[in-house]
């Protein structure tokens, strides 16, 4: 089973990357409403302000089944910072390199955009994803209890000096 990564928006993507997010993340992590909402409202303001010259953003597909995917957020400061969004990967196509294809597609695009750092939140528990954070060089840069996931968990910041 070939699995393609393609750049830009397509019609029902912002719905395919809710869902998988609101169904792995109620399965594993018990969140709900608050938290579905959250993704489709946020990568949907942020299609809708895509800017080519500082955002990304990537989906992947296999045997026409949406597989993954991964958005690059730029800034418009004079940091030349970018953060990653949406980054996940469906059940059935974890452990066959797409997760990490998706975290090099974003990190060479913040290299040709030329940003500094590239930072990304998640929280504590996500091993499998924090192993493919570690192994593009992304490292631990602070944790904090929080809430706004809409529910309590040990938020982790990390962060990858270009």
């Amino acid at each position: 089973m070939k699995i393609r990564i393609q750049a830009g928006y397509t019609p029902g993507i912002i719905g395919k990357i809710a869902e998988l997010h609101a169904t792995y993340y109620h399965q594993h992590w018990g969140l709900d409403l608050f938290f579905e909402a959250k993704v489709a409202t946020e990568l949907s303001d942020f299609l809708l302000n895509f800017d080519a010259t500082r955002d990304g953003f990537w989906y992947a597909t296999a045997s026409n089944r949406f597989a993954g995917s991964i958005a690059v957020v730029g800034t418009r400061e004079a940091e030349r910072e970018a953060r990653l969004r949406w980054f996940i990967v469906a059940p059935a196509f974890q452990r066959r390199g797409l997760g990490e294809g998706l975290i090099a597609q974003a990190v060479h695009f913040c290299r040709q955009a030329s940003c500094r750092r590239i930072y990304l939140t998640t929280f504590a528990g996500l091993d499998q994803a924090r192993r493919l954070y570690e192994k593009a060089g992304f490292r631990l840069c602070r944790e904090q209890v929080d809430n706004h996931w809409g529910k309590t968990v040990v938020e982790q910041e990390f962060e990858l000096i270009l």
